[in-house]
């Protein structure tokens, strides 16, 4: 595929190469908000949550919508407000109680190298800007292809990250490499279409088209080599020792 800006094709091809059964997602970062884009209208428990309304539609954030988000805040490096600031810091202590984020963890969750003025979301195929990470909605099969795709674009396997889910953007955004999210218990408490057969698949904005193209193409080798497979399976069962080439010679034929 070469260097493009038809984002509609290409949400329409990873949609359906990977059978996805939610839009991907656009998230750009800007110092200012495009001519046509409106304000995100009211309150969300988590900026993880912006994920789930960007499906169908587009819209602009600041600092002020991310408030109750105090390690939204953090991750997307906005500027906080005294009583976000306040919110973190209460919120590390619990997590350092719980012994579930601990002070040795903390240099270890990844936060944007810049500082944003605007966070905006977009089902992909709207965007108006050329997104900066782009984000997946994705289960094991899907990550399947995903993961071959990293290896093939990136020479190296795409890390599996843990919480908080948000911190997958950073990742992306500092780095210039794809990762996986298995999310974390808050964006699962949050989003309706985080359900636990589902982790996030985030591709940088720049990569965009070399992922659209292995993605299509070892969709496409998948589906023919499970089909290879199957048909091996049934006749390993009914006791035959079929060969490579027999088992080829029976998907042609099937």
């Amino acid at each position: 595929m070469s260097q493009n800006t038809n984002y509609v094709e290409t949400a329409k091809n990873l949609a359906n190469c990977l059978d996805l059964q939610q839009p991907p997602i656009a998230i750009c970062f800007a110092d200012s908000v495009p001519d046509g884009i409106d304000k995100h209208q009211g309150r969300v428990p988590a900026g993880c949550r912006f994920w789930q309304d960007a499906a169908t539609e587009a819209f602009a954030t600041s600092s002020g919508d991310h408030e109750l988000c105090a390690i939204g805040v953090y991750t997307h490096h906005l500027q906080p407000s005294p009583a976000q600031q306040t919110d973190l810091m209460d919120a590390l202590k619990v997590f350092a109680q719980l012994g579930y984020v601990r002070e040795e963890d903390l240099p270890m969750i990844p936060a944007l190298e810049t500082q944003p003025s605007h966070v905006i979301y977009a089902p992909l195929s709207e965007t108006a800007l050329s997104p900066d990470v782009v984000l997946l909605f994705v289960n094991a099969n899907q990550t399947l292809i995903l993961s071959e795709a990293a290896q093939q674009v990136e020479h190296q396997n795409a890390p599996a990250m843990g919480r908080p889910a948000c911190a997958i953007v950073p990742q992306v955004m500092n780095t210039g490499r794809a990762a996986l999210s298995l999310g974390c218990c808050g964006a699962r408490a949050y989003l309706d279409t985080l359900t636990d057969d589902v982790a996030i698949f985030a591709i940088p904005g720049a990569k965009l088209n070399a992922y659209t193209e292995r993605i299509e193409a070892l969709a496409s080798a998948n589906a023919v080599l499970s089909r290879f497979h199957q048909i091996r399976r049934r006749d390993v069962n009914a006791g035959l020792a079929p060969s490579i080439q027999d088992s080829l010679r029976a998907m042609e034929s099937a």
